[in-house]
């Protein structure tokens, strides 16, 4: 008998077990080179963002003073002082106010300039320029201008009042109308912006959807609805979240254009915060502010979510 038969594996070698395919060894050297290029982001994101986050949560169930090193423990006191402190209930009266009001006059404002400045028209250029301008003025100078122009005495708007014969308004200086003031300086500010992403949206939806419903004969009312709106819903909802985001989070307007009063009226929850924080020097209750915040920031954007979801599913 030969050798070799007679012992196989001697002459061989051992037998090892078949090793991984070359297609699991090429999906393992792409998930490491991912994972490796993330790695700068995620550590941005964990020093910058989740850390911080998690420090703040840790103050907030501490009385925390900026002036004074010592933080002791309270547990859920700065929480239950939210309930009983009454400015913060009206801050946020007044961002629910602020979100209702702003989010869908803005959102759909935008929606309609960018369908208007989608058209074939001339100078739909110099439109959409001038439509976006206000975006990159920077909010600090556009809310101190339109500041200027709500003076009560040499303001812009009072001189064109005085000029038609009605007497001037006191603007920012009235409890009534110091609130839809800041809202129509912030419509202004932020219109373009989502103007330019209903933009994309638009010009994303392909134009044989419309020629194949208008030799249906469609007309242009059931263009937009049957066509425009059910192709926009991607976009819509990003509009709405974000929309939504930036109203309850509004601070710059409110700090320049009149500092959250009179008689806390523009007063919003982040505004809350920053005076609670940093005027008050009350650190851990402002820290339980920003988290009631966030929690109601999270709530709405899932049933924003939920609401959109369930609507395409109808579809």
């Amino acid at each position: 008998m030969d050798r070799a038969q007679e012992f196989p594996q001697t002459l061989e070698g051992p037998r090892h077990p078949p090793g991984p395919s070359p297609w699991l060894r090429s999906k393992q050297r792409e998930w490491i080179a991912g994972y490796l290029f993330s790695f700068p982001a995620l550590m941005g994101i964990g020093l910058f963002s989740l850390g911080p986050m998690l420090y703040a949560l840790y103050m907030s169930f501490h009385d925390v003073n900026i002036i004074s090193p010592v933080m002791p423990f309270v547990g859920l006191q700065n929480y239950e002082n939210l309930v009983q402190d009454q400015v913060f209930w009206t801050s946020v009266r007044n961002s629910a106010y602020f979100t209702v009001v702003v989010v869908p006059i803005q959102s759909t404002l935008a929606l309609a300039l960018a369908f208007l400045i989608n058209q074939r028209i001339r100078g739909r250029i110099l439109f959409r320029a001038s439509y976006f301008m206000p975006v990159v003025i920077s909010t600090v100078v556009a809310a101190s201008v339109w500041q200027l122009m709500y003076d009560p005495t040499h303001g812009l708007l009072n001189s064109l009042l005085h000029a038609v014969g009605i007497p001037g308004q006191p603007w920012l200086g009235s409890s009534v109308q110091a609130m839809p003031a800041v809202m129509l300086m912030c419509i202004w500010k932020t219109t373009g912006f989502f103007m330019i992403i209903f933009l994309a949206g638009l010009q994303e939806i392909p134009n044989e959807f419309y020629e194949a419903a208008r030799i249906d004969g469609a007309g242009g009312g059931q263009l937009f609805r049957l066509i425009t709106l059910p192709l926009l819903q991607r976009t819509s909802l990003f509009v709405l979240v974000i929309t939504t985001m930036d109203a309850l989070r509004v601070f710059t307007q409110i700090y320049v254009m009149t500092g959250g009063g009179p008689a806390n009226a523009t007063s919003t929850i982040v505004f809350y915060i920053w005076r609670t924080a940093f005027r008050q020097m009350k650190m851990g209750d402002a820290t339980a502010m920003a988290f009631v915040l966030f929690v109601l920031i999270f709530l709405l954007t899932l049933c924003q979510l939920a609401i959109m979801r369930s609507g395409r599913e109808k579809e």
